[in-house]
């Protein structure tokens, strides 16, 4: 035998040649250190998979071990009832899980019972996900597109304390038909139609009871990051700003962190700004929100910009706090009317004459 390298072959070539085939590997190996022997490798091996292996009569007594031990051992692992709890449906399905930090469909049995609908995962032994039936408000089913780019349903299931949860099954409709017979079955009504307008599931993150999110785009935050040496604000990571009848807030993409978060009543100032980002991002406009004298950036297209510019302001006008804004007559640049004439501009530098006068006569 002569070995030839095939350009062609794939990593799942190699796979389905040993899985298939199997490989056998004979090793002889001696470490040495400046010419004296040290350590000795003899290795016999073989590597295949189980059907290859048992076709050739090899681990055979292991494998039938292996096969009825896990039969045993699932025999003892059962769905954990209460007393005097029943079963009414069972079927596989998943749960979109995102408490932590990643986000995934856990997979497992199903359980609808008299009181509650849990989804139990049997090689485990763990229970992901429970709820009494009293606490569910509504259902919802939804087409989404699975990443595979095919449209899949989906059932929400809606709480009294707002909270969602999202499910799949291999029969969606059935799952949410059983539940609700069972619900009027305890005389338990659910909310008619429930709307879960511009859902994002990770508003349930921040919102709180009956607090609704009214404005949602992708933006880029600039936020303060505390350092040994000081504070910096010189990165950007991408996300989402959501504004609600309560908050303005802002999550971190990568981890669902709610970095920023800024009470309506304590927001103080919001400004429109033109600033040089380097590289291609020459006069970017920025989106720069002021809560008791500390700024945050945010960026993102200029027409969203514009968008959050004008919500914004409609806020503080009904709250009193908007600010007369004015013109810098050096940069162009949009500041307060107040601050621009008694501080100057921020950005340029630009102080007003009116100003410049007392600092003279302030300095004689």
């Amino acid at each position: 035998m002569e070995p030839i390298r095939d350009t062609h072959a794939t990593l799942v070539d190699l796979l389905d040649r040993i899985l298939d085939k199997g490989i056998v590997i004979y090793a002889d190996v001696i470490v040495s250190v400046a010419g004296i022997p040290l350590i000795g490798v003899n290795l016999r091996a073989a590597l295949a998979g189980m059907e290859t292996m048992l076709k050739y009569g090899v681990m055979v007594d292991w494998d039938e071990k292996s096969r009825a031990w896990e039969r045993e051992h699932r025999k003892k692992k059962v769905v954990p009832l209460m007393e005097g709890e029943e079963i009414v449906l069972k079927m596989f399905g998943s749960q979109l899980y995102s408490e932590g930090i990643y986000t995934a469909w856990r997979q497992g049995q199903l359980h609808l019972t008299d009181k509650r609908l849990l989804l139990y995962q049997k090689d485990f032994d763990e229970i992901l996900f429970q709820t009494p039936l009293e606490k569910i408000r509504g259902m919802v089913i939804r087409k989404e597109k699975h990443f595979t780019k095919e449209e899949v349903e989906v059932l929400y299931l809606l709480f009294q304390d707002n909270r969602v949860a999202q499910f799949r099954t291999v029969d969606i409709y059935r799952l949410k038909e059983a539940i609700e017979e069972r619900m009027k079955v305890k005389g338990l009504t659910l909310e008619e139609n429930p709307i879960l307008p511009g859902f994002d599931r990770r508003v349930l993150k921040f919102v709180r009871g009956e607090e609704k999110v009214a404005h949602i785009s992708e933006m880029w935050c600039q936020p303060l990051i505390q350092t040994s040496g000081g504070i910096l604000n010189d990165v950007w990571n991408p996300g989402s700003l959501y504004l609600s009848d309560q908050k303005l807030c802002w999550q971190h993409h990568f981890n669902e962190k709610t970095t920023v978060e800024i009470p309506l009543d304590e927001l103080t100032d919001m400004k429109i700004q033109i600033r040089d980002l380097g590289g291609v991002l020459k006069k970017k406009k920025l989106l720069v929100v002021s809560c008791n004298g500390t700024e945050t950036c945010f960026s993102g297209e200029e027409e969203k910009i514009c968008q959050w510019e004008k919500t914004l302001n409609k806020i503080m006008s009904k709250q009193g706090t908007q600010l007369e804004m004015e013109t810098c007559p050096q940069c162009g640049e949009k500041a307060p009317t107040d601050g621009l004439l008694e501080k100057g501009c921020s950005k340029c530098g630009w102080v007003s004459p009116k100003l410049r006068e007392e600092v003279v006569e302030t300095v004689v």
